[in-house]
């Protein structure tokens, strides 16, 4: 699987404390090593995210990607889920 990080994602990500940026590389990394992980809870998403799909990182932490094909995916928002989804 290949990653893209979407300018959004990469804004989002540098706001992150430091301990919420290793918790997120660490779920990055599970995620490719098997994105259907239980432990990420990749599901997808509805209303103005369709087409894409969330995975939890931390707490109330969620990462938001959408597949390109079957071999890559973009990541283009994390955040807390109050501030995604309202």
């Amino acid at each position: 699987m290949k990653i893209y990080f979407h300018k959004n994602f990469d804004k989002q990500f540098g706001k992150l404390r430091a301990n919420e940026k290793k918790k997120a590389q660490e779920r990055l990394q599970l995620f490719l090593e098997n994105p259907f992980n239980s432990v990420l809870e990749n599901h997808p998403l509805k209303g103005k995210y369709t087409d894409y799909r969330s995975i939890d990182v931390a707490g109330d932490l969620r990462a938001i990607f959408k597949y390109l094909n079957e071999n890559e995916c973009i990541f283009v928002d994390v955040d807390t889920h109050s501030n995604l989804y309202s």
